[in-house]
């Protein structure tokens, strides 16, 4: 993990192998023209005040993400500054929001891979800005590299930004100190998350992940409790064990239980983690198997969320929920037009086999409506009609309260993490009708991220809030990386639970 300090030092005479400046485009009422942001005052000075023209004469507009490079001015000890577009100049009165400066950070830490040290002299006026910087910094400079050679004997290829020099910050300022302690926090653990995406499946299995998940929970004082095959037999789990029926990889539900002595909310935070979908008897076509080892991004999501939760020591009791197994064809693989015997009583008949994520949720959100949280929140990347809706980087949210839906969109919002709010249409509900069981896993094609929804909502224990976040589109990034944003496992939710459970500690939600 990268290391991260506040620092006091001015920016000449700062050791580092770079220094990292924002820049903006000008307001068009105005020149229209690059400007410097705040905390490059000294860079700019030791260019005569000529720091914007020497970039722009560099082709530096100074976009969103936009990175330039320049040797450092006479007297530096760092021989490179880095500026790194902040987008628009904010409006008067106004600064640089949260995101723009967590997407800057974050550009700037991937573009110094292979560096020691840097220094980041970007604009902070409080310690939500230095919160911020810290956060995009952090999660930029994520590498996920286990699996490379060249990573291992040190010959090839870069390694992540070792350390970041904050400048700017109050290292003394409680306020400050505490904004880089949550993102160190929330980035390792949602870097975390990644990891565990990123893991290829046939390393990651459901037990290897409840391992893992066992391991984080005892070193934060989680209490852990995880279900195998024998007691998912036993507590009749027939959701979960249907799912995993035909891998010789066995199911697993694990549950962690952070609590605080200080609490007087429970919120439950429910995971799918299918670590490989094959599709199952409903194989997949060719072309559409290959990233599904990112199908337990929701269980890595609510993993990481309980453990923030718990290193935060947030007042308020969290319970995650991860519903692991891998979906295999074979002999011993349900098929489409078997029954299944859920955990809640209801029988469901399976119609397609690879709609097996609201299966392993259903199990799990009924086991969880037990303990009668203040809400249940489930995570998953459910399905592809919500791709198909919103695109790549938006994750949809079902309720059944509307205004615990507008929270979380609100708080997703404020975390950036783009998100939107989706409805229940109860004539949906018809299409999932069956002729042999209470109700089957498929209904109409069209609205099918919505129907995925309303059948979850049918295992939500009578009076509980529930929310359903799918966050199929932005879970694994196939595209290139961008802000701090990286290729693959990208931690999608994480950040949302753990501001909706700091909300809640706070009395925020009601």
């Amino acid at each position: 993990m990268t290391a991260l300090t506040l620092s006091t030092a001015a920016a000449s005479g700062l050791r580092a192998d770079a220094i990292v400046v924002g820049v903006a485009k000008g307001a068009a009422s105005k020149s229209g023209g690059l400007v410097v942001a705040l905390g490059a005052e000294a860079v700019d000075k030791a260019y005569d005040g000529k720091l914007a023209a020497v970039l722009e004469t560099l082709g530096a507009s100074g976009s969103e993400g936009e990175v330039t490079k320049l040797p450092a001015p006479s007297g530096f000890k760092a021989p490179v500054v880095l500026a790194v577009g902040l987008g628009p100049v904010p409006e008067k009165d106004e600064t640089y929001d949260a995101e723009a400066l967590r997407r800057a950070a974050g550009a700037a830490a991937r573009t110094l891979a292979g560096a020691k040290k840097a220094a980041f002299a970007l604009p902070v006026e409080d310690s939500g800005d230095a919160g911020a910087i810290a956060e995009g910094a952090l999660l930029g400079a994520y590498s996920f590299d286990a699996y490379k050679e060249s990573a291992q004997d040190g010959k090839n290829g870069k390694a992540p930004l070792a350390e970041i020099a904050l400048l700017g910050a109050k290292p003394r300022d409680k306020a400050f100190k505490a904004a880089v302690e949550r993102a160190l926090a929330v980035t390792e653990e949602l870097n975390r998350a990644r990891d565990l995406v990123n893991t290829p499946p046939n390393d990651l299995t459901p037990e290897a992940f409840a391992a893992v998940a066992s391991a984080a929970a005892k070193e934060h004082g989680i209490k852990v409790q995880v279900l195998d095959e024998k007691a998912l037999v036993k507590g009749g789990f027939g959701g979960i064990l249907g799912v995993g029926a035909g891998s010789e990889a066995p199911p697993r539900l694990v549950k962690l239980s952070y609590t605080s002595s200080k609490a007087d909310k429970h919120l439950a935070f429910v995971g799918k983690g299918i670590t490989y979908d094959s599709g199952g008897i409903s194989l997949k076509p060719a072309g559409h198997n290959e990233t599904m080892k990112c199908d337990m991004a929701g269980a890595a999501a609510v993993f990481a969320a309980v453990v923030a939760a718990a290193r935060l020591g947030l007042k308020v009791n969290v319970t995650g929920w991860l519903a692991l197994a891998e979906n295999m064809p074979s002999g011993s693989a349900t098929r489409p037009g078997d029954v299944l015997r859920m955990y809640s009583g209801k029988t469901v008949e399976v119609l397609n086999t690879d709609a097996e994520g609201r299966l392993v949720l259903a199990d799990a959100i009924a086991k969880a409506s037990e303990e009668t949280p203040d809400a249940i929140v489930d995570v998953a990347t459910l399905t592809g009609a919500m791709m198909l809706a919103l695109g790549n980087r938006t994750f949809g949210i079902m309720a059944n309260d509307d205004a615990f839906r507008t929270s979380i969109h609100e708080v997703a919002e404020e975390v950036g993490e783009p998100s939107w709010p989706m409805p229940l249409p109860s004539d949906l509900r018809k299409g999932m009708d069956s002729a042999t069981a209470d109700i089957a896993n498929m209904g109409e094609r069209m609205g099918g991220g919505l129907v995925a929804g309303l059948f979850l909502q049918e295992f939500v224990g009578e009076g509980i809030t529930w929310a359903h976040l799918d966050i199929a589109g932005p879970a694994f990034n196939e595209g290139g990386a961008s802000g701090y944003t990286p290729k693959g496992g990208t931690g999608s939710a994480v950040r949302t639970l753990v501001r909706l459970a700091e909300r809640t500690a706070d009395g925020d939600l009601g």
